[in-house]
């Protein structure tokens, strides 16, 4: 799946994230938004990308693309 920066998903890990958290410890549910940093690889970069939390704006760490389901 790709995603899109500064748009909003849903939180819904697939088996690698599940067995390898992200840093920030998002949790199933949550919103989230994708970010670039500055000096990283970009968004969909081998199927990866950076997010933060939707609601406090935190860095949740890097996620692979297929655990983010769109908002509708």
């Amino acid at each position: 799946m790709k995603v899109k920066v500064g748009k909003f998903y849903t939180y819904n890990p697939c088996g690698w994230d599940v067995l390898d958290p992200p840093v920030g410890n998002p949790q199933v549910g949550d919103r989230l938004v994708v970010v670039n940093k500055h000096g990283c690889p970009p968004a969909n970069t081998m199927g990866h990308c950076y997010v933060n939390f939707a609601d406090s704006g935190e860095f949740a760490g890097m996620v692979k693309t297929n655990s983010l389901d769109k908002v509708s």
